[in-house]
């Protein structure tokens, strides 16, 4: 065999057959003691599961094979890795140059720990949270005189500084953000990423001295996570607002930006932007003198109550991100927020000059980094070229640069697509050009396929039994309701499986389809009201 024969051997050998085959030489040669039975358990580093047969177990492996989470020895506790808080801190760059345009916005940081009085001053409030409640019961020896409870959410322990903090309109508005992480003790079983008892979060709380102020905000900040979700994520949401079954406890209305998961036909509450009202603000006694001074007949200063919001994404971000574009090699990650969006690996063989290959993979990584390019150089020397490449396809980075002896010889690199597997010969001196092109069209890509299927997933239907079908086939149905409760619940109920939920309102979309004066609720036949998104969710 020739060599460039050889050479593209190596590159195209990137098959599980390869990856277990690889692994066993690299491994027997450092651990040739280990038993073979040990020996076929370690070789098991690639996607076993079908995403389209078994999504669970696919996702779990999605998420731990590709380093964005180690499993901790609690049940529902996740370590970030390296990868994923690379995405955090990115969302988190971008959200914190956003709300430093939307103005006044101030970052804080409260304390974690909230007294049981105070959490369980606005009874719809604490109810909604109630069962998810982690308590702080004993220090050392000693049982604590009240509880504390780990913050399920922050508003009890935030609007008592604003309370202290407000008098006059002259400190309205106030907005406060903080980063943090929240605990909420999940009765049922967690999903990394998605549903787990502590997570990070980004809360935003904000005051007004009028309603429309509040109202303007809470469209605001929900157009800034759709743009998260979009521009960064490459996974397109609907905007919308929910029902007041679904809406957060103690909100006067709650919006959100919905995203959908085709392959299991469910939806994801995304991120969330509330509308408090004056609901807190007359619990905890948050007013402020207005511009123009009123009084009452005894010639009492009235203080009007201010206008609240509270808004919040999390981490779930990353879980939909995987969710949405990872496949059966592993995770996909869109390049904006890739810790790595290239990858070089050396193809050497027998005879080939290694050392100039690797200087050679040196000096590509320092001009792709030069022109602001994140890449890393793998020259892990127990591994074979097929088993790195499956390894990174594993671990999602958007963009592989092969470089060999063949290639040293006509000044070029192999560079190959995540996404879509496409290989390409690339001339060095045209690289960096290229590479940016690449990583500014695999976004693009991302978000268009991920749209693309979000489109098909959805089936506007006008009655029962198209819903029911609807659902059956694991669409995004879209619906005209009567905006009734107790329609709602009745089919939560006379929707649910042997080992499903029942579906819901995931959100009334801002982007309503025309709706004829003789359209029924498909639901009760009643006058229909609006149109509204129904699935099951996460």
């Amino acid at each position: 065999m020739s060599k460039s024969g050889r050479e593209e051997d190596v590159r195209s050998s990137s098959s599980q057959s390869m990856v277990e085959k690889t692994l066993e030489v690299a491994k027997a040669s450092v651990f040739g003691e280990r038993k073979e039975k040990e020996m076929k358990k370690e070789t098991r580093l690639g996607i076993s599961a079908k995403k389209d047969e078994d999504f669970p177990s696919w996702y779990s492996q999605v998420c731990r094979f590709g380093e964005l989470i180690t499993l901790s020895d609690t049940k529902g506790l996740y370590i970030l890795e390296p990868s994923a808080t690379k995405i955090w801190n990115t969302l988190r760059s971008y959200m914190d140059a956003e709300l430093e345009k939307l103005g006044g916005v101030e970052e804080k940081k409260f304390p974690m720990l909230i007294k049981r009085d105070s959490l369980e001053k606005e009874k719809d409030h604490i109810e909604g949270f109630k069962p998810e409640v982690a308590w702080v019961t004993r220090a050392g020896e000693h049982d604590l005189p009240t509880p504390y409870a780990l913050r399920p959410t922050s508003e009890t322990i935030i609007y008592p500084y604003f309370k202290n903090r407000i008098r006059t309109h002259r400190d309205l508005p106030m907005k406060v953000n903080q980063w943090v992480n929240v605990v909420r003790w999940e009765v049922s079983d967690p999903i990394p990423l998605i549903r787990g008892r502590e997570f990070d979060w980004q809360e935003g709380h904000s005051a007004f001295a009028t309603k429309e102020e509040a109202d303007e905000e809470v469209l605001e900040v929900l157009n800034i996570y759709s743009r998260v979700y979009e521009d960064l994520l490459a996974v397109p949401v609907i905007k919308g607002r929910k029902s007041d079954k679904e809406k957060f406890a103690g909100a006067d209305y709650t919006t959100s930006v919905e995203a959908f998961i085709p392959t299991t036909g469910r939806g994801v509450q995304a991120a969330t932007s509330h509308c408090l009202g004056q609901n807190f603000a007359k619990m905890f006694e948050i007013a402020f003198e207005d511009k123009e001074v009123k009084r009452d007949k005894k010639g009492k200063i009235i203080k009007p109550m201010v206008w609240q919001n509270s808004w919040g994404l999390s981490t779930r971000s990353i879980g939909v991100m995987a969710m949405t574009h990872g496949d059966e090699k592993g995770l996909v990650l869109p390049p904006k927020v890739a810790r790595h969006q290239v990858v070089v690996i050396p193809v050497p063989f027998k005879g080939a000059d290694t050392k100039r290959i690797s200087q050679e993979c040196q000096a590509v990584k320092a001009t792709l980094q030069g022109a602001g390019v994140r890449v890393i150089v793998d020259e892990q020397e127990n591994y074979a070229c097929g088993w790195k490449y499956a390894d990174w396809e594993m671990k999602g980075v958007p963009l592989r640069i092969e470089l060999g002896p063949r290639d040293l010889e006509k000044n070029q690199v192999r560079v190959v697509r995540r996404d879509t597997g496409a290989k390409m010969d690339v001339l060095r001196v045209d690289l960096v050009e290229k590479v940016k092109d690449l990583l500014e069209v695999i976004q693009r890509d991302l978000y268009d396929v991920a749209k693309r299927k979000l489109e098909e997933c959805i089936h506007k239907v006008e009655t029962w039994d198209e819903f029911k079908e609807a659902l059956r086939l694991k669409k995004l149905v879209l619906a005209p309701w009567c905006d009734e409760v107790e329609v709602e619940n009745d089919v939560k109920e006379n929707t649910k499986g042997e080992n499903e939920a029942g579906a819901k309102t995931l959100c009334t979309p801002f982007d309503q389809p025309e709706l004829r004066e003789d359209t029924l609720c498909f639901a009760s036949g009643k006058p229909a009201k609006k149109w509204t998104y129904w699935g099951r969710s996460y």
